[in-house]
């Protein structure tokens, strides 16, 4: 087992967290609390994001259907280039000014592309929509590469399919286009993945040991919110479903003796030494006033994640080291740094 301790919040107020570590940086973006941009921020450590500068690298259009709610950002390195998937609503959803107002959830998922090598200077251009193969609620779009091939992994929502959202995976022709039909990995179906709603969203990938370790999160976005787990071989064909084993149970939930509720909607990175990180956000109280979407206090947070004899140990989630908002105002991106 590691010792390293990470000092929590890695980033205040920033839900949906992506970290990647490439030439010894850190790369984080994640879900702004306006979702009205996509941010970028850089450090040599983890526990430095906080105080890193942010620099918003795109912001929502005025109209249309990438005007409202960009959620869940993520940026990969994929060849030579930066790439950054994330989700957006057209107008006509729910707005910051109007909070409460919501209409049935309309986000489709979009890619950016910067070819330039500092993705925080560089010039960021709009691939578009990812054609997911049909229309509807599409969202948290995860990407890997294994054995030279791109694959996405995604949720969507199916109409015939009772629920909010299930997971999908296709290989890729290019970081924005599916050579392959969507298949469906998982759908909500234990009691754990249908609380408040029936969710299956927020994949992230990690290879590892001679396997494939694919974390998802379940049910509502307060403390329900819990993550699940698919296993597969490194060997095996990853657009058959049954190639893929999934725990009945979750692997990682909120733990009141700590006061770390709902974490979630995680990422993979590792320490300079090589040691796995699990990334994912948490809330630190349970009365959540108004609409859990519009609470801020999600926060940034990250711990090693041991391995023994090729099993992760996903244990709690640590204490906060570091102190943590509790009122709904959105914090500069700076704030309570230490």
């Amino acid at each position: 087992m590691s010792d390293h301790q990470i000092p929590n919040p890695i980033v205040l107020q920033r839900a949906d967290p992506c970290v990647l570590r490439v030439d010894g940086q850190y790369y984080f973006t994640g879900s702004h609390p306006l979702y009205d941009r996509i941010v970028l921020r850089r450090a040599e450590r983890l526990e430095d994001l906080q105080a890193a500068d942010e620099v918003t690298i795109w912001t929502k259009h005025e109209t249309g259907p990438q005007s409202q709610l960009i959620w869940a950002p993520e940026i990969h390195r994929v060849g030579d280039a930066w790439y950054i998937y994330y989700a957006a609503s057209p107008t006509g959803g729910p707005s910051a000014d109007e909070p409460g107002t919501a209409e049935t959830f309309n986000h489709r998922v979009y890619c950016l592309e910067c070819t330039d090598a500092d993705p925080l200077t560089g010039t960021w251009v709009e691939r578009g929509q990812v054609d997911t193969g049909w229309e509807s609620f599409a969202l948290d779009a995860t990407s890997f590469v294994h054995r030279g091939d791109q694959y996405l992994v995604w949720a969507q929502q199916d109409l015939a399919i009772e629920g909010n959202s299930n997971l999908y995976i296709a290989r890729m022709e290019n970081p924005w286009t599916l050579a392959t039909p969507a298949v469906l990995l998982t759908r909500p179906e234990f009691d754990w993945e249908c609380r408040v709603f029936s969710v299956n969203e927020g994949a992230s990938v990690l290879i590892r040991d001679g396997r494939l370790f694919l974390t998802y999160s379940a049910s509502g976005t307060g403390i329900e919110y819990a993550m699940g787990l698919l296993t597969a071989s490194e060997d095996a064909d990853l657009l058959d479903p049954s190639s893929w084993v999934k725990s009945p149970e979750p692997v990682f939930t909120s733990d009141p003796s700590v006061g770390i509720y709902g974490p979630g909607h995680n990422s993979f990175t590792t320490t300079p030494d090589g040691e796995t990180v699990l990334v994912y956000h948490a809330r630190t109280y349970t009365e959540i006033v108004g609409d859990p979407l519009w609470e801020p206090n999600r926060q940034a947070c990250a711990q090693v994640l041991p391995f023994v004899d090729g099993e992760p140990q996903w244990g709690t989630p640590v204490a906060l080291q570091r102190p943590a908002p509790t009122s709904t105002e959105v914090l500069p991106p700076a704030g309570l740094a230490s």
